[in-house]
């Protein structure tokens, strides 16, 4: 098992950076760049192929991991390594359909996100787009969380609502160097430690190539980036987180465990969810259109107190660890633990929402 761990791991970071570097040097061929822009920090051209690495790297997995097992594995010369690695491959078969899904919802998000890096597309088509792969996803390709709730078309709407909600917070995230990328891998880690705890090998593997896949992108995307995701990228990284946190299982009913583990990625995914809330509140008291970009972001308002990008990358890792490490004792407290688990993220948000108020008293006093 440790052996497959690291081939996942090291597999795909190797796959994704290769793929990064080559992307980069297409991007700039071909002209898929990313002007200095008022809602963008960096001041010179950088390239936006990092999308098609990442997509690049988990289809390929994905499609090359079922076609490896279907062939080579069952029956095949290879058929000793589940044995060996302590894996059934039969799991990975039985959910093929659903992931030939999940790779066709992927391909259209990166489709739609080239396209709109590329050319440029409207907010409402953009969301129209994702509520049908997010409906599909979650009504075919079974990506949904039942919530004690019985009633398939109202859990696959929930289901739906809460991948649209992942593809735009991170959608917002990418708005500095390592952001999204970065967050992204903290959150999937942290899913994979629950995934782990409740046996998952197949949502483990997944877990294990997203996270692979987004540090071999993010060698070329943290501060200074020589790279960016663009829109073809952060689609496809928050329709795979959202992935993970709904097929990830947090709560046994036969095995007669506490519920409120079934909460765990709204403390995983309490940063994004409170940049996304803050920034879209913002512009809508100001009048704006959520979907219009700016620099009012929680990384933009990080900056303003003097921290290089490098700090404000890692303030924002630092906060979503923080967070995250709590999640993981929902599974092992009671309900008074997981009430302070809850508050302790509370508190963690608003010492960074008064961290960020001072700017602007700073500058009321000045």
């Amino acid at each position: 098992m440790v052996a497959l761990v690291v081939a996942l791991l090291a597999g795909s970071f190797t796959f994704s950076a290769l793929l990064t570097a080559l992307a980069r040097k297409l991007a700039l061929r071909y002209g898929l760049v990313a002007h200095p822009k008022a809602d963008r920090y960096h001041r010179t051209v950088i390239p936006l192929g990092g999308g098609i690495a990442i997509f690049g790297t988990l289809a390929a997995f994905i499609v090359g991991g079922v076609a490896f097992v279907q062939f080579f594995v069952v029956p095949g010369p290879f058929a000793w390594l589940p044995a060996k690695a302590n894996v059934d491959p039969a799991d990975l078969l039985r959910h093929a359909d659903q992931l030939a899904i999940v790779v066709l919802c992927a391909t259209a998000l990166f489709a739609m996100g080239l396209w709109d890096d590329r050319k440029g597309l409207g907010p409402w088509l953009k969301l129209a787009v994702q509520w049908v792969v997010a409906l599909v996803a979650a009504g075919f390709a079974d990506i949904r969380v039942e919530l004690f709730i019985e009633n398939w078309i109202v859990t696959s709407v929930l289901s739906a609502f809460w991948i649209v909600l992942m593809i735009n917070a991170f959608n917002f995230l990418d708005n500095m160097d390592g952001a999204s990328a970065g967050i992204a891998a903290i959150a999937s880690a942290i899913l994979l430690v629950a995934a782990a705890f409740n046996h998952q090998v197949l949502v483990g593997g997944l877990a294990l190539v997203f996270v692979g896949t987004l540090l071999g992108f993010l060698a070329f995307n943290f501060p200074p980036a020589s790279i960016f995701m663009g829109d073809a990228g952060s689609l496809v990284v928050g329709f795979f987180v959202a992935l993970l946190t709904l097929r990830t299982t947090y709560y046994q009913q036969d095995a007669s465990g506490p519920w409120y583990p079934v909460l765990m990625p709204l403390v995983v995914m309490a940063v994004p969810l409170y940049d996304f809330a803050s920034v879209t509140l913002l512009r809508l008291r100001q009048g704006k259109s959520p979907f219009v970009g700016d620099t009012q972001h929680f990384s933009h308002r990080l900056k303003r107190h003097g921290l290089t990008d490098r700090q404000t990358v890692l303030t924002l890792y630092l906060a979503t660890l923080c967070c995250g490490l709590g999640a993981t004792f929902l599974y092992q407290v009671n309900l008074i633990g997981a009430i302070l688990i809850f508050f302790q993220t509370f508190l963690i948000l608003a010492i960074i929402a008064i961290f960020e108020s001072t700017v602007k008293k700073e500058k009321e006093d000045g």
